[in-house]
């Protein structure tokens, strides 16, 4: 069924239109992103519930205006009935506040770039996202006597089980873009949903950790319920896991694991904004060889349907699908307008702001490696001795210096072709981004995307992406 449009947006959408028309009569460009996103986080324990707002709700908007030279931004999020009535007084303060930025802009002691105007093309749309059930529509008592039950079979699944929590989020994304020559609309719903058994047996204690993610609504809780039987097997295999000997070695990354490696790799280290601040070194290949001709790499809210997928990015870009590696060759970067402005480029439509109070940058959407042409069977087959490495935990990248490195829930050994069964767990994934992607000697055909984390620019700003791939054999520094 179709996602609702937001009531909200919809019921202040009139005045911020006029509120456009009135500032562009002193600024030559005027654009307002309006937010309104609401959802609900739900969590399971053996002796606790919890149901509760989402952290990623917000509700308010963002002015951008440019004065000749630079681009202003002001943030509000309280309208008031006077104001949707009569919008020139909030017009009035929002012109002063520019005018008094304008003159401290002038008296700084550093040169602030002169950017061009930005040239839109006229364009007027409305899209809405599609789930099978809304959350909205089924009562909170519903939703969390569902997970009540996953966490009681999850009890009943293994002896050695102590604790589990069962998580599961929605949201509802509704957004509104309005300037001189566009007014487009949009709502989608994402969910996620998390299965964190703790097992112990005598003095050993692990953690297990699975998730699933997706533009999908309550029916995310059929996945979480079908995969509950595979996460606590694998949970009790780790009781057995054994550390792993530090050294280089042929792998195998699993879909999850080269989405973080894309992620790491040529997610962060492509975003533009970091181009025109001198601190990316992918700035450097840009036309060159930088992995195995086997490795191709896209990013864009169009380019799959995941949580990083959207209509039309926070500066009302259309999203894109971009190739960022072809064959190997470094092709484009991922770009926000501003950045692209200074660049002399197209925007990809990357975007994304925190909330409506933060700034945009470029980001990542969905970031992917793309199919080859293997079978896991005949990479597993070519491995003398190495590991499928199969779940992550987080990663960490150095755009300046291309070094990554990954921390792995458990990888399973390869011994003479073969999966012997033996589990090693936790470990780390350490490399130079040239030399792991130069070593990828296998692709698979099977691609894969993963929503269900988040991701930071630098130690803050999160937004939501999703990362993915085929199976890839490479080589890669474990300990």
């Amino acid at each position: 069924m179709n996602v609702p449009l937001s009531t909200y947006l919809a019921g202040i959408k009139q005045p911020l239109e006029r509120l456009v028309e009135i500032l562009a009569k002193d600024f030559p460009y005027v654009s307002i992103l309006s937010t309104d996103s609401t959802g609900m986080r739900y969590s399971v324990r053996k002796r606790a519930v919890d149901a509760r707002q989402s952290s990623w709700c917000e509700r308010g908007s963002v002015i951008r205006v440019f004065d000749g030279r630079r681009y202003l931004e002001y943030s509000f999020n309280e309208l008031e009935e006077d104001s949707l009535n009569d919008i020139e007084p909030l017009a009035g303060t929002i012109r002063e506040r520019f005018r008094k930025s304008a003159a401290v802009g002038g008296k700084l002691p550093f040169a602030v770039p002169e950017l061009p105007l930005i040239c839109e093309q006229p364009l007027s749309e409305t899209w809405q996202g599609k789930v099978g059930i809304l959350p909205e529509a089924v009562p909170v008592e519903q939703t969390i006597g569902r997970l009540s039950r996953l966490k009681d079979r999850a009890f009943e699944l293994s002896e050695h089980l102590v604790e589990i929590e069962v998580r599961f989020e929605h949201m509802r994304v509704s957004k509104l873009f309005v300037s001189g020559k566009r007014e487009l609309e949009q709502s989608y719903i994402w969910a996620q949903g998390y299965l964190i058994p703790v097992l112990r047996r005598d003095e050993t204690i692990r953690e297990m950790f699975a998730s699933c993610a997706g533009l999908k609504g309550l029916e995310l809780i059929d996945e979480m319920e079908a995969g509950l039987s595979e996460t606590m097997t694998i949970g009790v295999q780790l009781l057995d896991a054994e550390r792993i000997e530090p050294d280089e070695y042929e792998v195998i990354l699993s879909p999850k694991i080269a989405g973080l490696l894309a992620h790491e790799s040529f997610g962060h280290g492509v975003e533009m904004d970091m181009f025109v601040k001198g601190r990316a070194k992918a700035a450097e290949y840009l036309g060159k060889a930088v992995a195995s001709p086997m490795v191709g790499l896209r990013d864009g809210a169009r380019a799959a349907e995941q949580t990083g997928s959207f209509w039309f990015d926070d500066e009302g870009v259309l999203g894109g699908d971009t190739l960022v590696i072809e064959e190997g060759v470094f092709r484009t970067g991922i770009s926000d307008l501003i950045s692209a402005l200074r660049l002399g480029i197209s925007p990809t439509g990357n975007g994304k702001r925190e909330s409506f109070e933060r700034k945009a940058y470029s980001r990542m959407t969905n970031t992917f490696f793309t199919a080859g042409t293997d079978s896991l069977e005949d990479m597993t087959a070519s491995i003398e001795y190495g590991y499928l490495l199969e779940e992550y935990l987080s990663g960490m990248e150095d755009p300046k210096n291309w070094g990554i490195q990954g921390q792995i829930l458990y990888a399973r050994e390869i011994r003479d072709g073969k999966l012997t069964g033996k589990l090693v767990s936790p470990l780390f994934m350490f490399g130079y981004v040239p030399e792991v992607l130069g070593s990828v000697s296998m692709v698979s055909a099977e691609v894969q995307q993963f929503g269900s984390g988040m991701c930071g620019k630098g130690h803050k700003e999160y937004v939501k992406n999703s990362s993915g791939g085929p199976y890839i054999k490479t080589r890669m520094r474990l300990g």
